[in-house]
């Protein structure tokens, strides 16, 4: 493609508009004879420490913010930018070309892997051709999920949003995480609707304060959703007001959600045996619908998905026909089995305090005996989080089993201390498989156990090296 069709409607100018670019990176391992390199400051590494190396393997432009060598290599395309995670965005979406026409994203501390699965399968039990993307991958129909990252970087998903376009995907739901929006990783993505959860304690290692937490989420409604795109917004979280004003300022339609709710007004939740019967005010009409999927909080995460389904599609009452037919997304309250006295076993990914406290909270109608629960918090990521999950389930829980979780390069031991401190009743066990199986010798009937913390994980980080590892599995094999 060449250089000046790839940087059209963006900022960025270039006195080589002839110069034939065949690949875009911002890996300079992966740059080749006429690649664009996009040499970005990121967490760990600055990009722009291998312009030259990457000059020298042949990329023949530099997409940068700033290089004072400049004039020594003449022949090279700079491409100025006061945004470069921005612009490389903008540039990826140029260089892919198609995308799917209705992409929705979500975002938000919790749930955002359960609505856009759920909104995923009412789009193709509508006979839409829908995928999602985030934490379980890129999920297309049946098929085996391909990676899973959140928010992959923007070459990855614009290889996916061309490939899926190609396919005949008219559909795309994205989960958005903070790190993926305030870097720009979707930067380059047509999104028409955009979903918020909630605001909750997490991630504060990479944006220190929750205000800058909170910003990089509004990103996504200010910055990054299309102009008249609609935002879809939990009218019970503290940060309603302000983020539903940011998104007016923007131009942006506001749709709301919530007990507080004026589209999708939860008025009464009724537990089931096996799930919970709502009754809603939905889009000016009263409603009931059953949904097998059991928390108040699983209610609030159908009717984020619900409003998704309903602004993507323009068919509100279409998508609430088909709701009462969703499933749970894997590793998300998931019921992997009973015992042979009958206790039953969940595996869910709450690994935040808030989401432990919800899912905790919600299981606590559906057990007659011991509510039981096994968790541990990761290594290198926000401490502070450690004695708060501690307390939760000290107060929640009746049984507590405190384990490794992904300890990464943190002492394992030193995590699980952190976690005892505000939690008492904490039983501390260090191998998570003899915790699991130490666990579930233990149940009786009526108790339920929820394994909390890694879902639908298959890895367990210790001191840098990921071994095979799975809750379902290890549950699987003791029950």
């Amino acid at each position: 493609m060449k250089l000046a069709t790839l940087i059209q409607n963006t900022p960025l100018e270039t006195s080589f508009p002839e110069y034939d670019i065949a690949f875009l990176t911002s890996d300079s391992r992966k740059v080749t004879a006429n690649s664009l390199f996009a040499a970005l400051k990121g967490v760990t590494f600055d990009g722009r420490q291998y312009i030259k190396e990457a000059i020298q393997k042949g990329a023949t432009a530099i997409l940068t913010d700033t290089f004072d060598d400049a004039q020594s290599f003449p022949q090279v395309a700079f491409l100025f930018s006061q945004n470069p995670h921005r612009d490389f965005a903008k540039l990826a979406a140029n260089f892919y070309q198609v995308q799917p026409e209705h992409i929705a994203a979500v975002t938000g501390t919790n749930g955002k892997t359960s609505i856009a699965d759920f909104v995923r399968q009412m789009l193709n039990m509508s006979g839409r051709k829908a995928a999602s993307l985030g934490t379980l991958g890129l999920i297309k129909n049946n098929e085996e999920p391909q990676y899973a990252m959140t928010t992959p970087d923007p070459i990855t998903i614009h290889q996916d949003l061309a490939l899926l376009e190609n396919q005949g995907y008219n559909y795309l739901v994205m989960e958005a995480s903070s790190h993926g929006i305030c870097q720009y990783r979707i930067g380059g993505v047509s999104i028409k609707v955009a979903g918020f959860t909630n605001l909750t304690r997490d991630h504060l290692d990479y944006h220190k304060t929750m205000e800058n937490y909170f910003n990089a989420k509004k990103l996504l409604f200010t910055d990054i959703l299309v102009p008249n795109g609609v935002a879809v917004l939990n009218a019970d979280s503290d940060t309603f007001e302000t983020l539903a004003q940011a998104c007016l300022d923007t131009h942006k339609k506001v749709v709301s959600y919530g007990f507080h709710g004026k589209e999708l007004k939860l008025l009464h939740i009724h537990p089931l045996s096996h799930g919970q019967k709502l009754t809603l005010s939905y889009y000016g009409k009263n409603v009931e619908i059953s949904i097998p999927l059991a928390g108040e909080f699983q209610a609030m995460n159908v009717l984020c998905a619900l409003g998704i389904a309903a602004e993507l599609t323009g068919n509100p009452f279409e998508m609430l026909s088909l709701v009462e037919k969703i499933h749970g997304a894997k590793g998300r309250l998931e019921f992997v089995g009973t015992t042979k006295n009958g206790a039953a076993v969940y595996v869910d990914y709450a690994h935040t305090p808030d989401a432990l406290e919800n899912i905790l909270k919600a299981m606590r109608p559906h057990t007659s005996g011991k509510l039981e629960v096994l968790f541990g918090c990761g290594g290198d990521r926000d401490k502070g989080k450690r004695p708060l999950m501690g307390k939760i389930a000290h107060d929640l829980a009746d049984v507590v089993y405190v384990t490794d979780d992904n300890p990464r390069s943190e002492e394992p031991e030193t995590i699980r201390a952190e976690i005892m401190q505000a939690c008492a009743k904490g039983i501390n066990l260090p191998n998570r498989a003899q915790a699991i199986k130490t666990a579930i010798q233990n149940l009786n009937n009526g108790d339920v156990l929820l394994v909390a913390g890694k879902g639908h994980e298959t890895g367990q980080i210790i001191k840098g090296v990921t071994h095979p590892f799975s809750d379902h599995e290890e549950i699987i094999k003791n029950l």
